[in-house]
């Protein structure tokens, strides 16, 4: 198994990983308790055989290292009517003036059983899994990943809507299957700004594994129901993984942790801040072996230790930060403590649900993963080195072997208050 699926680094229990709702305010930009912001959009009225529901709170475009601006968030779709439903296409449309469309999904985006990765298996099964087709039968639910890019900030609208193309029941007396199309679901994705971090690591060749966006790795896809939601809290989280010099992920026998370049580097907070919450109690794990997969580890798993040793942290605003993996013993915080940024705060390990060493790291509005909903942000300053083809991650096996130094720019860039897409590889200041 490729590591882009392996390294589900939260909550790999029983199929789930993540929840939504909670609260946030100032550079979270989403309302309380996972509602949606009040619209002044007018839905025309229709028959909608397929409900629409924001799963995601309303959310805001941010930088990402391809120089373009991403908004993304996900919606459940329901079919509650009584005959089944065969979706074609969806169209993202400006609200304000719905003839404008922003974002066509249809297939392959929706369905492509070829496809491993990228802008396609966008249409998902619950648990999130790739869907087979688009066909829902009466009161079946599927998951819809929106991902949507924009060349400049003035080009995205402050709330879109979503036109669905099907064929089912077009009106209540209807008993067989239709064309139909209609409006749906306002949502506001000008809900505020993306928080700017440092990074929670410093020093070179630094991969972001599993980070945003498109389907392939698990992160983006982390659909699951906690605490009597459907969420994402890992929307837009980040494995981070250090290179070698020589461009591997370790040297020496792969089956220790010692073996990797990042085991043991230091993790630093991204932020001034307090600590809501830490675990520094769970052995390190051995590398090749996923927990979640293995017979004997994963019924230990729990909600709880999944995340292995990590720590919370309240930045304030409504907005936490994750550190998650972190080796037994090195967290140097305690819940309560306020710690300011660049101080260190604990050592990189391999614990948890994760199968080579890494850090995973995230924001999410509220303090635990059960109900909280992923935040958008963007580190402050890096340098971007290039990107590592996806093909050649999907190649790897669950140590992380080969050599990684495909991608590379013929020169560096450095980049500001950008969030570093998948597999990208950067160099965070030493100091």
């Amino acid at each position: 198994m490729a590591l882009s699926a392996a390294l589900a680094a939260v909550l790999l229990l029983a199929g789930y990983t993540s929840a939504a709702g909670a609260s946030s305010g100032p550079g979270g930009g989403t309302t309380p308790g996972g509602a949606q912001a009040a619209t002044t959009v007018a839905v025309p009225d229709s028959f909608s055989p397929v409900v629409v529901t924001p799963i995601s709170d309303p959310t805001f475009p941010w930088l990402g290292s391809d120089q373009k601006y991403h908004v993304s968030y996900d919606l459940q779709l329901t079919n509650a009517s009584r005959l089944p439903a065969t979706l074609s296409k969806v169209e993202v449309v400006d609200a304000e003036r719905p003839d404008t469309v922003v974002a066509t999904l249809s297939s392959p985006q929706l369905v492509d059983p070829e496809c491993q990765y990228g802008s396609c298996n966008l249409l998902r099964n619950l648990p999130s899994a790739n869907a087979t087709d688009t066909v829902m039968a009466p009161g079946q639910s599927r998951a819809l990943l929106v991902d949507l890019t924009f060349d400049s900030l003035d080009r995205a609208p402050a709330e879109v809507m979503h036109r669905l193309f099907l064929t089912g029941q077009a009106a209540p007396p209807a008993t067989t299957p239709s064309p139909v199309d209609y409006l749906a679901a306002p949502f506001d994705i000008s809900a505020g700004k993306p928080r700017v971090i440092a990074s929670p690591l410093k020093g070179d060749d630094w991969v972001a594994a599993n980070g945003c966006c498109g389907t392939g790795a698990p992160h983006r896809p982390s659909l699951n129901s906690l605490n009597g939601k459907l969420g994402n809290s890992q929307r837009f989280a980040i494995d981070w993984m250090k290179l070698t010099d020589k461009g591997t992920f370790y040297s020496g026998d792969k089956t220790k942790n010692e073996s990797y370049a990042d085991y043991g580097e230091a993790v630093y907070a991204v932020a001034d801040g307090t600590v809501s919450s830490t675990l520094d109690t769970v052995e390190a794990g051995t590398p090749g072996i996923l927990p979640a997969n293995d017979p004997v580890l994963g019924p230990k798993l729990t909600v709880q230790n999944v995340d292995g040793n990590h720590i919370v942290q309240d930045l304030g605003g409504g907005v936490w930060a994750m550190y998650a993996h972190l080796i037994k013993g090195s967290l140097l915080v305690k819940p309560g403590d306020k710690v300011t940024k660049g101080q260190k705060i604990a050592d990189l390990g391999n614990t948890g649900n994760s199968n080579a060493p890494h850090l995973h790291f995230q924001l999410m509005n509220a303090p635990s993963l059960l109900g909280a909903d992923a935040v958008p942000y963007v580190i402050d300053r890096f340098t971007y080195q290039g990107q590592i083809p996806y093909p050649t991650w999907l190649a790897t096996d669950d140590y992380l072997s080969g050599t990684f130094l495909q991608g590379r720019l013929p020169e560096p860039q450095s980049r500001t208050d950008e969030l570093p897409l998948v597999l990208s590889v950067v160099d965070f200041p030493s100091q």
